[in-house]
């Protein structure tokens, strides 16, 4: 065999196996059902909702135990808009989120009446969110995970001859005048007669609507014909309880499969026979050909007839069935999308108009083709700017039907970073300092959100206590938020003070952000200028470029930024890069600080004064004042004040006793190091030593020296104290934690230093 000839055998093979008609008899698909109820019984809205969850999977949140939760997680949304696309669409949290919550509840009855527009200003992206959507949808719908079946009627002209012949021979003679109108000559009509008695001939006809064969089976009859067929288990209840299901027991099939059924069911003494003729295939989506899935572009016409049939199909059906009247082989262009998905691509021009000849259609299901009801459960959805919501101005009985989801500018500055990796290459992040490109997102999103938030003053109440390391519109917090992160900044008060009402009120702000500011293509066009400018192999990107890029560069962007935003995010830079100098330079001896800790913990039960055996180190503890005190100095900082510090023992001893003890460490058996008290403590302790950890070296230009020097052959004569404090630093600021590089480790600790940042933000 030539390497033609198995290269074609092996690509027809492929191409068999892969387009093999799966069309199974009625019983058969019964089997599949009853093996695969879950993925069988499924209307549009439920497989659209499957699909999502497939591509996005569960998410995932940074707080799991926060008992202040609102479910506002991570969602991975690349294997959906990003992966194996030609224009990737970067969904930012907030609208993975909204996205999420509305496909959650789409895929109950309640909200299939509606149309889904999504609704956002130019250069948001809409068109390549939907794209990529139907895209992944039909890629889905086509998979052996998204597949649904459709009706396809086999009527068997050996089960039909059981019609009287008589009666028979009279519709043919009445069949013979109606095909003369369409000008069929004797001979065609010759041959069509003789193609149907030949041995064991079927006519083949589609349900025009794709319509579930489940719906076959008569209404007042489904609910005892599923009570036999499943057993009772999770989706037989489900089935018979939940909203999702109430379609496979309300709706009807399309009009063609009702007359064929209605008409074989009078013509046949037995209904088996029916059900015989009755088959099933997967329903193949086919953007292009319309099938399942169809998209119109506001400069698409309408078409000037929107009746479609078959005159053959018609013509054959009329003779088996012996009744030119019995089935109306007619149906719309909707029914090509009825259980698939029908979206407008932007609703201006002829899509305003078909935005409004849908108002009938997603009200009551139904669509009327000349004197035939054609029924319509299609998903619906459009995309719309914000100007043009004048469309459906004066339809309040339509806008009832609407459902808005914003799909604004980018207001996560993870993902605004991704969008700049993606265009320009994962590469880019070595040419910044790090933390200095989340900056310049920072900055762009600056410009999309409103300067005044409501939820923020309420729970902060004064932002000038937070002047050091963030904005006075608070801006800078509401990204954290946004992003999924609560500040380390943020005090304990305010940390307690964060509800999930707080919380969600916050997040229900970003519905009325992103509709103004830098667009994403202009933030791309000016992320392109300020990468040229700056980026070199010598010289790292700083926050020096950053700022002199927007301030005296390109002076006229910073017109778009609300006022003192750069300044602010200078200084919340620098809290930031002094935490991960302290973090990278701190020792701990993890020993002492553990024995103190249960020491202090198992202390403030007692007097002052008193002496006892500690129960957790087997220490003899003197418990004075000053014992107390010296650990609360390291828990709370030394300034702390004495009513302060005294509210602090009494809640830690009532916390020890009503909880750590009681229920923690007797009744479940935790170890007194696992106890949510000591782990608290811990981190209190942790961070005050921290606080302090750069105090020996800031005016030691000797350690200033070798860290310029580290990594050379000059840093070899440093004191091997110095060499190991510095060595420690850079290699922990290059680790896993922070990213640096070791030029970026060095330019940053050198930026710390000289900028004096430990005795600026020293509390």
């Amino acid at each position: 065999m030539s390497n033609v000839d198995r290269a074609t055998l092996h690509l027809n093979r492929k191409i068999s196996e892969r387009e093999h008609n799966q069309t199974v008899s009625f019983d058969d698909f019964l089997k599949i059902l009853a093996l695969r109820p879950a993925s069988v019984v499924r209307n549009v809205f439920q497989t659209f909702h499957d699909m999502i969850r497939t591509y996005v999977g569960e998410g995932r949140d940074e707080y799991p135990d926060d008992p202040e939760s609102i479910n506002y997680v991570d969602f991975d949304c690349r294997n959906l808009f990003v992966n194996d696309t030609d224009r990737p669409f970067f969904a930012d949290r907030l609208f993975a989120n909204r996205l999420i919550n509305h496909v959650d509840a789409m895929k109950g009855s309640a909200r299939q009446n509606k149309i889904y527009i999504f609704e956002g200003p130019p250069g948001s992206g809409k068109s390549t969110f939907l794209n990529n959507l139907l895209l992944k949808f039909e890629e889905y719908a086509n998979s052996e995970a998204g597949t649904r079946h459709e009706v396809v009627w086999r009527l068997d002209r050996r089960v039909l001859a059981q019609i009287n012949e008589t009666q028979l021979s009279s519709f043919v003679d009445r069949l013979t005048n109606l095909l003369d109108e369409y000008e069929l000559g004797q001979a065609e009509l010759a041959e069509m007669k003789g193609s149907l008695h030949r041995n064991g001939d079927f006519v083949e006809i589609p349900c025009p609507s794709h319509d579930n064969p489940l719906l076959l089976i008569p209404k007042r009859d489904r609910r005892l014909f599923f009570d036999d067929l499943f057993k009772n288990d999770e989706f037989k209840w489900k089935l018979f309880t939940d909203k999702e299901y109430e379609w496979v027991f309300r709706e009807t099939p399309c009009t063609v499969c009702s007359s064929i059924f209605n008409a074989l069911i009078q013509r046949l003494p037995n209904s088996r026979d029916i059900y015989q003729m009755i088959h099933a295939r997967p329903y193949r989506f086919n953007r292009r050909l319309g099938e399942g899935i169809t998209v119109f572009n506001p400069g698409d016409k309408p078409m000037k007839q929107n009746v479609i049939t078959n005159e053959q199909l018609q013509r054959k059906i009329d003779i088996l069935l012996g009744d030119s009247n019995a089935v109306k082989y007619l149906y719309s262009s909707f029914a090509k999308t009825n259980n698939g998905i029908y979206a407008l691509m932007d609703v201006k021009s002829h899509n305003a108009e078909r935005l409004l000849e849908l108002h009938n259609i997603i009200s009551e299901g139904i669509h009327k083709v000349e004197d035939v009801e054609e029924n319509v459960k299609s998903l619906f959805i459009a995309l719309m700017n914000p100007e043009d919501e004048k469309t459906i101005e004066g339809f309040q009985s339509f806008t009832d039907r609407i459902e808005f989801i914003n799909i604004p500018y980018v207001m996560d500055l993870n993902t605004e970073v991704e969008i700049y990796r993606n265009i320009f290459g994962k590469h880019i992040d070595e040419s910044f300092i790090p933390r200095v490109l989340h900056n310049f997102a920072r900055t762009i999103i600056s410009s999309r959100m409103d300067t005044h938030s409501e939820a923020l003053l309420e729970w902060i109440g004064d932002p000038a206590k937070y002047r050091q390391y963030c904005d006075e519109n608070l801006q800078l917090l509401k990204m954290e938020i946004y992003a999924g992160h609560i500040p380390a900044w943020l005090s304990e008060e305010d940390r307690k003070r964060l509800t999930a009402k707080r919380r969600r009120r916050i997040i229900d702000e970003s519905e009325h952000e992103g509709v103004t500011g830098f667009s994403g293509r202009d933030s791309i066009k000016i992320f392109s200028e300020f990468y040229g400018t700056y980026a070199r192999k010598d010289r790292l990107i700083s926050m020096s470029s950053l700022n002199t890029f927007f301030t005296k560069w390109l002076g006229d962007l910073k017109e778009m930024l609300p006022e003192g935003f750069l300044d602010s995010l200078l200084g919340n830079y620098n809290y930031s890069v002094l935490q991960e100098v302290k973090e990278s330079l701190y020792y701990y001896n993890e020993e002492q600080i553990t024995r103190d800790l249960l020491n202090y913990m198992f202390a403030v039960n007692f007097e002052t004064g008193s002496v006892a055996v500690c129960r957790f180190t087997g220490e003899k503890l003197e418990i004075s004042e000053d014992f107390l005190r010296a650990i609360e100095g390291r828990l709370l900082g030394i300034s702390i004040d004495e009513s302060a510090r005294n509210t602090f023992r009494r809640e830690t001893q009532k916390e020890y006793a009503s909880r750590t003890l009681t229920q923690e460490i007797l009744a479940e058996g935790i170890a007194p190091r696992e106890t949510a008290l000591f782990q608290s403590l811990h981190e209190r302790y942790v961070h005050n030593l921290k606080e302090k950890v750069l105090e020996p070296f800031l005016d030691n230009d000797n350690f200033r020296r070798a860290i310029k020097d580290f990594d050379t052959e000059v840093f070899k004569t440093y004191d091997k104290r110095i060499r190991d404090d510095v060595s420690f630093l850079i290699n922990n600021l290059c680790g896993a934690k922070y990213h640096y590089t070791k030029q970026s480790a060095k330019e940053v600790c050198v930026y710390v230093i000289d900028n004096d940042l430990a005795r600026r933000f020293k509390s």
